[in-house]
């Protein structure tokens, strides 16, 4: 890093509001959701890990996507928190780029994993006789794997391309996080090639995932109407249900930051579905799947049946 070039060693975040009473608020809010989004997805992995009848490749799919949204809430919402509670929101450098770095990681893994459920579903309703076989737990630990190396070469990109970026004057970031357009934005360098390669690896991502994700519900909705009794009907699509809410929040926001043309939204409308995006949907999904999942449900009452017992 030449230093005549980069002089800027810290970044300093405008956050969600500068109204005091109103970050007070935030930080009560956002703490809570923070321990519940802990505590949510920490309960689920163990109960997954813990109950023999979940020992299946949905839960385990399951399990990792818990995880990574463990992770990726906690890439911003710590530093967030901490912020709410200083007069001078700053993150260092290295700091920074650790953050971008993170989250582009976690919600990477966190789609990447959204698509392999779908395929999951694919094969057990489609294929129900070839379940074992396709869904076998070499299979499991392949999407595994490609979940994973999909995240760190993209968090690579992101974090390549921000230390190319040379920062020489203004370090305020108008946001609540590290994220890449506005850093972009204080840049003193040329930024025709750093802001277009991030976004087309991210953009590339979605479009893949999404058609992995498209192209499986549309098979297993033919497969369902082809079905002649109406409780198999049912019972296919509600092992659907959850997945789908699930998907439906991700993309719907993750399409709204990455893909839309940036003319279209406000900064102010960015941050809201940035929040959403990265700390309120990773405590929904262990809700989802807990509330929808009569699988989890009934692993969770023999569970607590059993303490209560004991």
């Amino acid at each position: 890093m030449d230093g005549n070039l980069t002089t800027v060693s810290e970044f300093i975040l405008l956050g969600l509001t500068d109204d005091p009473i109103l970050q007070v608020i935030l930080f009560t809010l956002f703490l809570c959701i923070y321990l519940v989004t802990v505590s949510g997805n920490l309960s689920t992995i163990i109960l997954i890990r813990i109950s023999p009848q979940l020992h299946q490749p949905m839960y385990f799919l399951l399990s990792q996507l818990a995880f990574v949204d463990t992770g990726l809430s906690s890439s911003v919402t710590p530093n967030m928190l901490v912020n709410f509670l200083r007069n001078k929101s700053t993150i260092s450098y290295f700091g920074c780029a650790t953050q971008l770095g993170s989250g582009a990681f976690f919600g990477t893994s966190d789609a990447s994993f959204l698509a392999a459920m779908a395929y999951d579903r694919f094969v057990a309703i489609c294929h129900p006789l070839l379940y074992s076989t396709k869904m076998s737990t070499q299979v499991c630990v392949q999407l595994l794997v490609m979940a994973y190396v999909g995240g760190f070469l993209n968090a690579s990109t992101f974090t390549f391309y921000f230390f190319s970026l040379f920062f020489c004057g203004p370090n305020r970031v108008n946001h609540f996080f590290c994220d890449f357009a506005p850093l972009v934005e204080l840049s003193c360098s040329d930024v025709s090639v750093s802001a277009v390669v991030p976004s087309f690896t991210a953009g590339s991502i979605i479009v893949v995932t999404v058609f992995v994700i498209a192209v499986s519900y549309i098979y297993i909705l033919i497969t369902i109407l082809k079905m002649r009794s109406t409780e198999g009907r049912h019972k296919a699509f509600s092992t659907c249900t959850s997945h789908l809410t699930a998907v439906t929040l991700f993309f719907g926001t993750t399409t709204f930051i990455y893909v839309m043309p940036k003319s279209s939204y406000s900064t102010d409308q960015n941050k809201v579905v940035s929040v959403f995006y990265m700390v309120v949907i990773p405590m929904l999904n262990p809700l989802i799947y807990s509330l929808r999942n009569n699988e989890i449900k009934g692993a969770l009452k023999r569970r607590l049946g059993k303490k209560v017992l004991s």
